[in-house]
């Protein structure tokens, strides 16, 4: 299974266990995005990789008009419910749906470590319009933790090339082109309170478990319900949200 196909796959029977399991943005964070990104009426975003849309329904309150771009049709759905003011359309961050130089901003919230780098930079550069700015967010889990490191424990051995965000090999296409100049980064950070369902749900909705067969992805979620009965709830995970902004040459 490619990476690609992983993530449609696992993505796609992920989509209601991430909706419901996946942390939401920090509102200190939305806030310093909102002003980075200039966001306001008259303005527009889109949020690439959207997934479920919980980033795009963070930046509602801005004003701006707000379009979701996300390839996997259940995700896409769930998108759809949850985020009836944005406009949500099938595409991925190297074809993007969007006319060149015609958005303001773009938003990527845990998803550019899927991309192939360079040619969504690229794409990015082409549908921005001049000065246009692009933010990289990602909710980093904090692995010093007890709990996210026996979640660690448990999980790694089935990531099978899954790529992670944690290594930074995500930076270097985003600047080594020319295309783009860093411009601020921040870190906030937050925890999310959950109970054992929702820690099955987190858990359940990362790729690489979602995207494997019922009977090895069951017993791994068992192992999380088990692990959840170690800590008094609710459990409390720990993260740290980054974020980084570049402008357009």
């Amino acid at each position: 299974m490619s990476i690609r196909e992983q993530a449609s796959r696992g993505f796609g029977q992920g989509a209601a266990a991430y909706e419901r399991g996946r942390p939401g943005y920090p509102a200190e964070a939305i806030k310093w995005l909102v002003a980075e990104l200039h966001l306001e009426p008259g303005r527009t975003v889109v949020d690439v990789g959207a997934g479920t849309g919980k980033l795009t329904r963070e930046l509602i309150s801005s004003g701006a008009s707000l379009v979701a771009v996300e390839p996997v049709p259940a995700m896409r759905a769930v998108l759809e419910q949850a985020v009836p003011a944005a406009r949500a359309l099938d595409g991925t961050a190297e074809a993007l749906p969007v006319a060149d130089a015609s958005v303001d901003a773009i938003l990527v919230g845990s998803a550019f470590h899927w991309f192939d780098g360079p040619a969504a930079v690229a794409e990015f550069h082409r549908v921005l319009r001049a000065d246009g700015r692009l933010a990289l967010v990602w909710n980093r889990r904090r692995r010093d933790q007890p709990l996210h490191a026996a979640i660690s424990t448990i999980i790694e051995p089935y990531r099978s090339g899954a790529p992670s965000a944690y290594r930074g090999e995500w930076r270097a296409p985003v600047v080594s082109g020319g295309l783009f100049a860093a411009v601020a980064e921040r870190e906030v950070a937050f925890e999310q309170l959950v109970d054992a369902d929702g820690l099955v749900d987190r858990v359940g909705s990362t790729s690489f478990i979602a995207a494997l067969p019922d009977a090895e992805r069951e017993p791994v979620l068992a192992r999380i319900r088990a692990l959840a009965a170690d800590y008094e709830p609710p459990l409390r995970l720990g993260y740290i949200n980054e974020a980084y902004v570049y402008e357009r040459r």
